[in-house]
């Protein structure tokens, strides 16, 4: 048959010319036909899901004729006949909650065409509300950066939540606190007192935002002040060593404010104030003396400000010098000193030229008797003084010896020559011949002469004789 099994196949004319006329008509369902070929009997609904994802199909006669006939039937058995249930969902039944566990989980439209509108709700504040997801129930103002309060303050918030946005405390460590902002807390900057003991510390302004406002005063005088740190009270002048080198300085007043009043005084009691002292200081006065035992020291000058200007000056020739320090050998010959230590007619030798040692030089007679460090008294015989060399009484004096005896010393006599003058001495030169200047008669005719000190030259006297009147010193008037 090419109708097929379940069906009837009929053919109405069965003349040579009539073909393709024949009729298929479904067995279960007579009704159903088809000319020329296979009815289609059988439709199964469900087979194009018509329901949709969540619910069950059922198609209960599957034929073309019974069309709609098919049944949708949700999860929870609501059911509907030729067409998609319309079944409710509950978004928040499903485990875990989508809103967490903190939180109140409602969907107010359970309709399966109703998603996404389920409504999550704070347990610690039903009024803060999240839709399609988990509310933002906790907020701890606390823990944002940077920190509300700011450093060195104490932050809480009582309820952590985003509804009491503000309600955080900042506490200060001495107890001052603020509610929704940092607190101006109270630091005074003297406690402890960054001053020291002998000043006073004063902070004008606590504020924990002023800083480096306080005030040191100096107790000994309060007008003295210096802000953010230790006033300068004392200042003791002395400790710059203002009056120098010998001087004792004294500052009454160790304070700023009374500058230039220290004191300096010498030790002789010459004092200045504000100043080094001008003391008169005598270099040799020190012990012991610069110029050492065997020399002796004269300072010239004695002014503070003549120094190093000192004399050292050796004892056994006091020729020998030198200025600011000892002579550095006073080495001398005895024998060659001014006045000769034997006298005429003996020779002298010097032991040893050491300051150290004086009186070592010899004394020796012609005759060679000799003695140390004296004279020698020579023997018996003729000693004429008068011929030693040099002349004891140089060449424009004579020299006679009265008693040429070795015994007879120094008594040689010496007398000023005709025309350069008169007078004699004994055992030495004549110091200055007398010489009348008159002799010769300088004045000239008509006048006379007068030689007051025949000692002195040029200093005789001319007088007019009478009647001219006039007078004239040491020319011709």
């Amino acid at each position: 048959s090419p109708c097929g099994a379940d069906q009837t196949c009929t053919d109405p004319d069965k003349a040579g010319n009539k073909l393709h006329d024949f009729e298929c008509a479904c067995n279960s369902d007579m009704s159903i036909k088809k000319t020329d070929g296979p009815a289609t009997c059988d439709k199964d609904e469900c087979a194009s899901n018509p329901c949709g994802m969540g619910q069950t199909c059922d198609d209960p006669v599957k034929l073309v004729s019974s069309i709609g006939d098919f049944t949708c039937t949700c999860s929870n058995g609501v059911t509907a006949v030729g067409s998609s249930a319309t079944c409710e969902t509950d978004e928040c039944a499903v485990m875990p909650s989508p809103c967490g566990a903190d939180q109140t989980c409602r969907d107010p439209d359970t309709a399966a065409d109703k998603l996404h509108d389920f409504e999550c709700t704070c347990n610690s504040d039903m009024s803060i509300k999240k839709v399609d997801g988990p509310a933002t129930c906790d907020k701890d103002e606390c823990a944002s950066m940077p920190p509300p309060c700011g450093m060195d303050q104490t932050c809480v918030d009582p309820t952590k939540t985003v509804n009491s946005i503000g309600d955080y405390t900042c506490t200060c460590m001495n107890g001052v606190s603020t509610t929704g902002a940092a607190a101006i807390c109270e630091k005074d900057e003297c406690d402890p007192s960054p001053c020291g003991a002998d000043q006073t510390c004063t902070d004008p302004d606590k504020s924990s935002n002023k800083l480096h406002d306080f005030e040191c005063a100096c107790n000994s005088d309060m007008s003295i002040k210096k802000t953010d740190g230790p006033a300068t009270c004392e200042k003791d002048e002395c400790s710059s060593s203002p009056c120098g080198m010998g001087q004792t300085c004294n500052d009454p007043v160790k304070s700023v404010k009374s500058l230039g009043d220290f004191t300096c005084e010498c030790g002789n009691g010459v004092k200045a104030t504000g100043a080094a002292a001008t003391c008169d200081v005598d270099e040799c006065a020190v012990m012991p003396s610069p110029c050492g035992a065997d020399q002796t020291c004269s300072d010239v000058n004695t002014a503070s400000n003549s120094l190093h200007d000192f004399e050292c000056s050796c004892n056994n020739n006091m020729l020998i010098k030198n200025i600011d320090g000892p002579v550095t050998t006073c080495s001398i010959d005895e024998c060659m000193s001014m006045t000769n230590p034997c006298g005429m007619g003996q020779t002298c030798t010097e032991g040893s030229t050491s300051p150290t040692s004086l009186k070592d030089y010899t004394c020796e007679c012609a005759n060679g008797v000799m003695a140390i460090g004296k004279p020698a008294t020579c023997e018996m015989g003729t000693t004429d003084e008068c011929n030693a060399s040099p002349p004891p009484c140089g060449t424009d004096q004579d020299c006679t010896d009265p008693n040429t005896t070795g015994t007879s010393l120094n008594d040689f006599v010496c007398t000023c020559r005709a025309g350069s003058g008169s007078g004699s001495s004994i055992g030495s030169p004549v110091v200055a011949c007398e010489v009348n200047e008159c002799d010769g008669n300088p004045c000239g005719s008509g006048q006379d002469c007068i030689d007051t000190l025949l000692t002195t030259s040029n200093d005789f006297v001319c007088s007019c004789r009478m009647p001219k009147v006039g007078m004239a010193t040491g020319a011709a008037g």
